[in-house]
């Protein structure tokens, strides 16, 4: 195949970046070649052509026009595909031959910039994991925003439930780290990488950087030496090898993608798991957290119901925080004091929220300036945010808290900046830089001068018609102009034969003529030179001043932090105020006492009847454990949900639901709640329900918060309850954590009779006519029976099935027996029964074997108080296989 010299600038550009989609800019489109163009065709649903259709040397080819790009660039990175920009860098029309292009971008999952393509309210992560010797080290990092954090996990079930609250889109790894994330198919597109793409020596990393100067905007990249310094925070500590090679693969990638590491790129932030409270990736499901359990969406979750910001960056580290809440007391009492401080000044918060909802991303602002994305609109909206930083700082100068007070004193307020920017750009600017009215005048000598020159021409050119028109006595002449042919004179042909000797024709249309004077094409020349030195010069001018912001990009980031703070805590003062929330008392004490608490969700979700509030005490000594039985539907898991939500939410420093809360902070929250099967994962509902309760066995510890639901109901009777009791021993005596275990097994209310820790609750219902009425209120002691009958019949089972199922439980319960001895279910009525205790009744079912005779000796044998839960499965797999051998 002949291959054209444009044709091997793509070929080229798709050898360096072979796993991209190279979008290749032809004039106004974007092109794609070969199997690009297949893919896009069949992907976008564009229109699969061909270069040289129907010859030998036949190019599939496809394409959009580069204004539309968004839509396309979004749609393919969804499905886990990256696409490589390539553009043209010289000027067609200033070019003679071949225009110079090449890739100056690629777009990943995790590396999106374009606004269009993200959500506003949601961080936007590429991870990084490196597998060692001892664990994983876990760099995350937020391009839109420059955030740059890493941390290091022990193992397998921590790396999971790092990368589960990171919520990372996109993920490379090491080999080591390959293995263990295909196998438990973690969320986020997997980018395996070799180990030397992790290499973090000081001077081998900085030599292998991939930093192409020759397509760097100056200072919108930093060089080698500021991309190292981005690491110094891990180089300063020891044995944070794997945590380095991480961040340094992650670094690595951004400038392999992007052609350098953007300036507003911070320093990384090393942070220990622990410092946070730990939430797994099924309790953050359980939980509903950020999204609900049916559907995956956001209305009907946490996040969504408390979420009362009103700026994108607040959302965002509203997000960050119900994913890290603290254990330590000492700041989250600085933040209720802040949100109390909120709550009393209705004036103060008001008008901060007003304010706030005023400002632009200053975040995500900060990373089009770094990355040479912004416009003109986009410094507009910087002006327009600092502008509002100074009565911000003014509106909080008297405000008391210690974390406000920091806050206030740290906020900067740009004047400088402020009055450069105001100065600069024009009200409404234009999206494109290419069009010139960017600037105010008197911003720049020389493009005012430009500007009275253009303007200048046109006035005259207004004036030259109306010369003209009365030289000529043609009262139709206009002055026009077009790309084409510039400036000309155009007469109707009825007045052709007035048209002056001095008139040159220009051009002939069906019903006019088109001329020029030298007196106009002179003009011309002037006025077209102007313009277009203008929207040089505007061009020239608008980088010069993104790269003075560029310069100050850090400070800006700092701001916006501050910004992002402010309006979280102004929003949980809001959301208390709203829904009647207290300040709840949080210390390192061990104990979670809740009077009359919510479940923040539901409550807000009932119509047609009142919430019912409940209350909790759960201690290190008498009540640890706490065994909650009631019929389905009474609310045992809204209960115990509400708790743990509780809980998380005084971790993130808000105010709760409750009329009084006492929370000693705990290090994790795990939830086991509902069953579902994982077939993705070739798991069935009791396979997920078992790891999910060993991963709770393995991580829980005596400050952790348990809250399990129903353990056991997806196997027999016999082996779920035997589980449940063994589990439920183990977090007694074993593991010691605050523990809510509703359950159906009414044989574990025994517990609380051997246990010292352990407590029966229930849920209450009230009986009438064979109906029962839920009552939604926790009370000590256990439920009578389970009535699952009577909820069958609300649920709307036919009253035959329900009388049937009455005559079948009675059957069960009085152990009614037929004439061989076995029980009468599947029967109406019994022509002879045999009462269990009838002492004719040599066994129960018949003649024992020998191996029955066995089983029956070794139960007795058994000392169930003293077994541990691994000795008790033990024992049930011998006799198992004793009678399994008879």
């Amino acid at each position: 195949m002949k291959v054209t010299p444009m044709l091997q600038q793509y070929l080229d550009a798709k050898a360096r970046y072979p796993e991209t989609i190279v979008f290749f800019r032809m004039g106004d489109f974007y092109e794609m070649f070969f199997e690009d163009a297949v893919t896009a065709a069949r992907e976008l649903g564009l229109t699969l052509t061909a270069r040289n259709k129907g010859e030998e040397d036949e190019v599939p080819m496809a394409g959009f026009p580069h204004h539309s790009s968004g839509p396309y660039i979004s749609a393919l990175i969804e499905r886990g595909m990256a696409v490589a920009i390539c553009e043209q860098l010289e000027d067609p029309s200033q070019t003679k031959g071949l225009v110079k292009r090449d890739v100056v971008r690629v777009i990943t999952p995790g590396l999106v910039m374009d606004p269009d393509s993200l959500d506003a309210r949601t961080p936007n992560y590429v991870a990084s994991v490196y597998g060692g010797q001892s664990g994983f080290g876990v760099a995350s990092l937020d391009v839109s925003t420059g955030t740059f954090r890493a941390t290091f996990v022990p193992d397998h079930l921590g790396l999971v439930a790092e990368l589960a609250r990171l919520g990372a889109r996109e993920v490379i790894s090491n080999p080591l780290a390959s293995e263990v994330l295909e196998a438990r198919k973690t969320k986020g597109f997997l980018r395996p990488k070799d180990e030397a793409f992790f290499e973090s020596d000081e001077a081998e990393f900085s030599s292998g950087l991939r930093i192409e100067r020759d397509l760097m905007m100056d200072g919108l990249f930093l060089d080698e030496k500021e991309v190292t310094k981005l690491l110094q925070p891990l180089r300063a500590q020891k044995g944070m090898d794997a945590t380095l090679s991480a961040s340094c693969g992650i670094l690595r990638y951004l400038a392999q993608t992007q052609r350098g590491i953007p300036t507003h790129i911070r320093a990384v932030e090393f942070y220990e798991v622990g410092q946070y409270l730990v939430l797994d990736d099924s309790t953050r499901a359980n939980l509903e957290l950020t999204e609900t359990l049916m559907g995956g969406k956001r209305v009907g979750s946490l996040l969504n119901t408390i979420d009362k910001t009103v700026s994108a960056a607040g959302g965002r580290l509203l997000r960050h925080w119900m994913n890290y809440p603290l254990v330590d007391p000492k700041p989250l009492n600085f933040r209720l004091d802040s949100v109390s401080e909120f709550v009393k000044k209705t004036v103060v918060r008001e008008d901060l929220r007003l304010a706030l909802d005023g400002v632009y991303d200053l975040e995500r602002l900060c990373g089009r300036i770094s990355s040479g994305n912004a416009n003109a609109r986009d410094l507009k909206a910087l002006s327009n945010t600092i502008s509002a930083i100074a009565p911000i700082k003014a509106l909080l100068a008297e405000v008391e808290s210690t974390l406000l007070v920091n806050l206030t004193t740290r906020l900067d307020t740009f004047d400088d900046l402020r009055e450069r920017l105001e100065g600069a750009i024009v009200a409404s600017p234009p999206v494109s830089l290419n069009e010139g009215g960017i600037f105010e005048r008197g911003f720049s000598a020389d493009l005012d001068e430009l500007i009275d020159l253009t303007d200048h021409g046109k006035d005259w050119m207004l004036a030259y018609e109306a010369k003209e028109k009365e030289r000529t006595k043609i009262s139709s002449l206009k002055v026009r102009y077009n790309k084409v042919f510039g400036y000309y004179v155009e007469i109707t042909r009825a007045n052709l034969d007035m048209v002056p000797d001095d008139y040159i024709r220009k051009q002939t249309l069906a019903n006019a003529e088109r001329y020029f004077t030298s007196e106009l094409k002179e003009m011309e020349d002037k006025i077209l030179g102007a313009e277009d030195r203008r929207k040089e010069l505007e061009y020239r001018l608008f980088e010069r001043l993104r790269n003075e912001v560029a310069g100050q990009i850090p400070a800006l980031l700092s701001a916006a932090q501050i910004l992002a703070e402010l309006d979280v805590l102004a929003a949980f003062a809001e959301l208390a105020l709203r829904h009647d929330y207290v300040r709840p008392e949080v210390d390192d004490g061990t104990r979670i006492v809740i009077e009359e608490g919510r479940h923040p969700v539901v409550e807000r979700t009932l119509d047609s009847e009142r919430f019912v509030p409940n209350s909790v005490n759960l201690d290190t000594q008498s009540s640890f454990l706490q065994i909650i039985t009631g019929p389905n539907m009474a609310g045992k898991s809204t209960v115990i949900r509400q708790v743990a939500l509780i809980t998380l939410m005084a971790q993130m420093g808000s105010f709760v639901p409750a009329k009084t809360a006492h929370i000693g902070t705990v290090d994790k929250i795990f939830s086991r709640v509902g069953a579902s099967d994982n077939l993705a994962k070739g798991q069935s509902t009791f396979m997920v329900e078992m790891t999910e309760t060993a991963h709770i066995l393995q991580l829980a510890t005596a400050r952790s918060l348990v809250i399990l639901d129903e353990i056991g109901r997806g196997t027999s009777t016999f082996d779920g309850l035997s589980i449940a009791w063994a589990v439920a021993e183990h977090l007694h005596d074993r593991v010691r954590a605050k523990t809510m275990f509703a359950t159906h097994y009414h044989e574990l209310t025994e517990l609380a009779r051997t246990m010292e820790g352990a407590k029966n609750m229930s849920i209450a219902v009230k009986e009438w006519n064979d109906d029962i009425i839920f009552l939604r209120k926790l009370v000590e002691g256990q439920a009578n029976r389970s009535y699952g009958i009577q909820v069958g019949r609300l649920a709307g089972l036919p009253e035959t099935v329900v009388a049937r199922a009455k005559q079948v439980l009675e059957n069960l319960e009085s152990g009614r027996l037929d004439e061989r001895g076995v029980p009468v279910v599947a029967r109406g009525q019994a022509p002879r029964v045999t009462p269990i205790n009838n002492p004719n009744q040599l066994t129960l079912f018949g003649q024992r074997n020998p191996a029955e005779v066995a089983v029956i000796e070794k139960l007795g044998s058994l000392d169930i108080n003293a077994l541990t839960p691994l000795e008790a499965l033990n024992a049930l797999s011998e006799m198992k296989r004793v009678m399994e051998e008879t």
